[in-house]
Order: C-alpha cells, then sequence, then structure tokens
C-alpha cells in the first residue's frame, strides 16, 4: 500500500487545513467526490494533469486509515 504521507497533508493556510493533495489545493473530499459522482481515476487524471496515479491511490490509503481508525465512522446508517 502507498504511503499517503508521502503525498498528502494538511495545513491551515490552505483551504481551511482539509487534507490535500501536496503541491494543489486538490483536497482528499474533492477527489472522493468526483468518484462518488462516477468519476474513473482516468477522468480525474485528465482533467487534473498535475495529479499522479500515487497520489490517487494515497487518497484511497488515507480514507482507509481513517475509516479503520474509527474517524469517519458513523454510529447510525439510514436503512431502506
Amino acid at each position: 500500500m502507498v504511503d499517503w504521507r508521502e503525498h498528502i497533508h494538511s495545513d491551515d493556510e490552505i483551504l481551511l487545513g482539509k487534507p490535500v493533495i501536496k503541491n494543489t489545493r486538490i483536497s482528499v473530499e474533492f477527489i472522493l467526490e468526483r468518484l462518488a459522482n462516477g468519476w474513473t481515476e482516468q477522468d480525474i487524471l485528465e482533467n487534473y494533469p498535475r495529479l499522479t496515479k500515487e497520489a490517487l491511490h494515497a487518497v484511497f490509503a488515507y480514507t482507509y486509515e481513517c475509516m479503520k481508525d474509527g474517524m469517519l465512522y458513523t454510529s447510525r446508517l439510514n436503512r431502506a
């Protein structure tokens, strides 16, 4: 698994401290929103040429680690 710390950081001066891809103002949240809306990795890479495949994989690793550690946990899920 890619070490997300090599690609993602947080700085209070950039997007109010949201985690972003290093050397960009592209947030992890923004990437996840694109994926949730049906964009593919290739779509993202073509539209944001400063991003690399490794940076995208870092977003996945970061999100996994947050979920694993309980930082992204919803105690009550909506049920249909």
